[in-house]
């Protein structure tokens, strides 16, 4: 079929409910890449015969191809929605879909129908996207990178390849983009380009570019009997889902960011590195430029979008110049801090960190460092499983605490504010973690939270799956030893943890 050629004859095949023996309507969805029928039980999902710089279905064998490796890829994540590759084939002056005899006009990928009102973007929308799905999604994408077959060999080449084709991609679309803004955004982008590519190559020698899904936004997932499912994984390029993997998580940190859902983004970034090894902390250098990259991509390509539906140009126009924002934003210069959050079991730390994790520093907010969770990784096990008296030795605590320390203290090189939460009770443990700060040359502000015996016994007993091993005779044993020295500032833990937030926000400010 050549590139131009009218395909409305498939797609007015496809959306046409007696193709599928229905008595409802079939719904279309278009986007610039694709034209999906949503058809009772059952999806088909046809390429669009288009030529873009980062897309060619020009061909009815490259639209073959992209079909294929689409049900490759994603049956990686999702091999109970993707069913197989479909033929469209003319048949006694026909169209049908499968069979065996007659000329293929087109290919389609079949897919099991889910709900698509339960896709993260719709969930967001209507406002129900839980905190809890954000952890659960920290877990599906880095099991996901953990499965990426590993590559290298040329990808950082290829991520400056795929900055400069951006660039010029936006500075094509001059009706769109000032062309001066352009200019100034690819001076930032070169900028921090050169600022980190000896951490690029490191990252692709570490094994960290992998063939990843490529495209993980909130449009792409879905809530499948309550269990996040990613799916529509790149499958026309591979060179352009062999990535660092953070760079490809930095797609839906990015989608959830710019949404407004900080919170969550927060969120899914610290569970993300809870999960992964302690070198992808210092990979958190190139995460701004990650992130600036994949809202410049959405900013082109919803630019793009613009001649698919002449009547939505307004509307495409404005959201392609937030992403452009966007990425402005993320380029622009943070200094980064250390805060220390201190206090007996059940004072609301961990709460309170995660709370104010969001509202510090460059996205996608601070590192929160939790003394539970270093110690649990530590002792090699899973987060809410019960460690033994034993695991609570002072050796074993100082060894929490010096790595607590020198994860901050990478966090903080990398740009990336942090906040430690610990008890630390002992007045060297709070001198230690101010010195952190100081060898960075940022500033520190440490929280020292304060609550009655009895709030702080019936917080622990109250806790459900957490990190923290505390138990109410935990904290009547805390109580009998006095802080020392205590230069902290103290803030009164026994109220709501919104009331606390705002103070402690107030105090950083």
């Amino acid at each position: 079929m050549d590139p131009f050629e009218d395909q409305n004859e498939v797609f007015a095949f496809l959306g046409d409910p007696s193709t599928h023996a229905l008595a409802g309507n079939v719904t279309r969805i278009d986007t610039h890449g694709a034209v999906v029928f949503l058809a009772g039980r059952d999806v088909y999902k046809v390429k669009r015969a288009v030529l873009f710089p980062f897309m060619d279905f020009s061909t009815l064998e490259k639209r073959r191809a992209a079909c294929e490796n689409e049900i490759a890829v994603n049956r990686i994540n999702a091999p109970e929605l993707y069913l197989g590759v479909v033929p469209i084939r003319r048949a006694a002056r026909r169209l049908e879909i499968g069979g065996t005899d007659g000329d293929i006009v087109e290919w389609a990928v079949h897919l099991r129908r889910f709900d698509e009102t339960k896709t993260l973007d719709r969930l967001a929308e209507r406002g129900e996207l839980d905190l809890s799905i954000a952890a659960q999604l920290a877990e599906i994408i880095f099991a996901a990178h953990q499965r990426a077959p590993r590559r290298g060999g040329g990808a950082t080449e290829d991520f400056r390849r795929r900055l400069e084709d951006t660039l010029a991609g936006l500075t094509e679309a001059e009706d769109v983009f000032e062309p001066a803004a352009v200019a100034a955004l690819g001076t930032r982008f070169r900028a921090a380009y050169e600022a980190h590519e000896a951490l690029l190559r490191t990252r692709e020698r570490q094994g960290k570019v992998r063939r990843c899904h490529g495209d993980v936004h909130l449009r792409n997932i879905v809530l499948e009997d309550g269990r996040a499912v990613l799916f529509d994984a790149i499958e026309f390029d591979d060179a352009i889902a062999t990535i660092d993997i953070l760079y490809d998580l930095a797609f839906v940190l990015m989608d959830l960011w710019q949404r407004g859902f900080r919170a969550h983004a927060n969120l899914l970034f610290n569970r993300y590195l809870w999960l992964s090894s302690e070198d992808e902390i210092e990979g958190l250098a190139a995460l701004p430029l990650f992130l600036a990259l994949r809202a410049a991509i959405r900013a082109r390509v919803t630019a793009a979008l613009r001649k698919l539906d002449p009547g939505e140009r307004e509307v495409r126009a404005r959201e392609a110049w937030q992403f452009f924002a966007a990425a402005e934003d993320f380029l622009a210069p943070r200094a980064p801090r250390l805060v220390g959050i201190g206090g007996l079991s059940g004072s609301g730390k961990s709460a309170l960190g995660q709370a104010l994790a969001a509202e510090i520093g460059q996205a996608p907010g601070a590192v929160h460092l939790r003394s539970d969770i270093e110690r649990k990784k530590l002792c090699g096990v899973d987060e809410t499983k019960r460690l033994p008296p034993a695991a609570y030795r002072p050796q074993i605590s100082e060894e929490v605490y010096r790595k607590l320390r020198e994860l901050a203290g990478a966090a903080l090189r990398a740009g990336q504010s942090v906040i430690v939460d610990a008890v630390h009770a002992r007045p060297e443990e709070r001198d230690a973690l101010a010195a952190v700060a100081a060898s960075a040359a940022v500033p520190f502000l440490g929280l020292w939270l304060d609550a009655p015996v009895e709030t702080l016994v019936a917080r622990v007993a109250a806790r459900m799956n957490d990190a923290s091993d505390a138990t109410p005779e935990v904290v009547r044993e805390q109580t009998r030893f006095a802080p020392g020295r205590l230069d902290w500032m103290r803030l009164d833990a026994d109220r709501s943890l919104a009331a606390l937030t705002q103070d402690a926000l107030q105090r950083l400010s």
